[in-house]
């Protein structure tokens, strides 16, 4: 049965407009089809001399053959032109592997990403979103949406993009906190997928200006200890959705191991009173934690409230201390989550203590004004979560198009 369908092909072509190698890019594994490699096929007249990464249609006869990919192979082809490039890709992408360095594959990466091992990343990227929701669809939550452009610094911080708004002053949303606060007075469960953007002049390999976040929140709940428990079971519910592929996914153990901030620094031979972990010291943890553990994951609770946004709730035992955590992931911080304030008494009390005005958060506050129940959430960076799961050295090697101190295009 002959059978007509458009490929992209990619093609070593010779002078004499010989194909000798050909692969097929399709939409899965089990739609690939190959030429027989010991019979090289002439183009086809309306080809004329294709060039490499040419856009064809192929019409041939599909044919059994069990060593081909996907055990098809089509015989007597037919190559149809439908586009071909005006220039020649900038590295050969027919190749196992593309050997250009990486601000190279990130200055061409609309044509770096056709690349089968490039592409691949943001399959697992897609994946690993999917299982994110639908393990928060299987639990009541509902997806929202919010602005990202705002009148005030979520993070009451001054790593903020600021930009014109119709002559006013605004700011690119650092998270969807606020809003997702205010939402769990409407759905109570909420969750969001989308970009946030943190104008940390930082020129590492961990961070970005704009990345994409999976934030929850959600409310009824006790403490902090609660929001790890729906944390753990969307982890789990992330690597689920990676099976079949060839990725070496994490175990999720049933209870992620949990050490407290000062507990945390006492270990690591700091003196108290240090506010944050240094990357160094969340590797060493990791390190601990997999040794002590067994587990790839650690959650590291407690941090100090001088270090936290002022909504976040403290410790009642321990007022320095806050109910909130970070979750590291192979040695990096992938998640920050706890428990938020929830009286509006107490949000007053926290604005003042961090010195900010509360007039451009009375949007905000009306939602605790009117009531709200104990609540949390959290947020993971897909970007670092899909770099660590494939052993990226470099947050930018997961991230389609990175927007960083330095680079604003493509």
């Amino acid at each position: 049965m002959r059978s007509a369908r458009a490929f992209r092909l990619l093609m070593l072509v010779s002078s004499t407009s010989t194909v000798h190698f050909g692969v097929c890019h399709v939409r899965s594994r089990a739609d690939q089809r190959t030429f027989p490699p010991h019979r090289p096929f002439r183009a086809d007249r309306r080809l004329g001399a294709p060039r490499a990464a040419a856009e064809v249609e192929v019409r041939g006869l599909a044919t059994a053959n069990p060593q081909a990919p996907g055990g098809v192979e089509i015989t007597s082809p037919e190559v149809i032109s439908l586009g071909e490039p005006a220039v020649a890709p900038p590295f050969d992408l027919y190749r196992p592997r593309l050997t250009a360095s990486l601000p190279t594959i990130l200055d061409h990466a609309p044509i770096a990403l056709r690349h089968p091992r490039l592409r691949a990343r943001f399959e697992i990227a897609a994946a690993s979103v999917a299982g994110f929701r639908a393990v928060l669809d299987r639990s009541g939550f509902t997806e929202i949406h919010t602005p990202k452009i705002v009148e005030s610094a979520t993070e009451s911080g001054a790593n903020v993009f600021a930009i014109d708004y119709f002559g006013r002053p605004a700011y690119l949303a650092q998270s969807p906190q606020l809003f997702k606060q205010a939402m769990v007075g409407v759905f109570e469960r909420v969750y969001e997928v989308g970009p946030v953007f943190r104008a940390e002049p930082h020129d590492t390999a961990r961070h970005l200006a704009q990345y994409t976040s999976l934030d929850a929140e959600f409310g009824f709940i006790g403490d902090h200890f609660d929001v790890l428990a729906v944390l753990r079971d969307v982890l789990a519910g992330m690597v689920g959705a990676l099976s079949g592929t060839d990725v070496e996914v994490p175990v999720v153990p049933d209870e992620i191991p949990v050490i407290h901030f000062a507990e945390a620094q006492e270990m690591l031979g700091h003196a108290p009173g240090s506010p944050d972990l240094a990357p160094a010291d969340e590797r060493r943890l990791s390190k601990w934690a997999l040794r002590t553990h067994g587990s790839e994951f650690l959650c590291v609770t407690g941090y100090p409230m001088r270090k936290r946004p002022f909504y976040t709730h403290p410790d009642p035992a321990r007022p320095d201390f806050s109910n909130s955590f970070d979750l590291l992931f192979r040695g990096l911080e992938l998640v920050t989550g706890g428990q938020r304030l929830h009286r509006h008494s107490d949000y007053l009390t926290a604005l003042a203590a961090h010195g900010l005005d509360p007039a451009p958060y009375q949007g905000y506050l009306a939602a605790f004004a009117h009531g709200m129940p104990p609540h949390g959430g959290f947020a993971i960076g897909l970007e670092r979560w899909t770099a660590r799961l494939l052993g990226l050295s470099n947050v930018r090697e997961a991230t389609l198009f990175p927007r960083d101190l330095h680079r604003l295009t493509p």
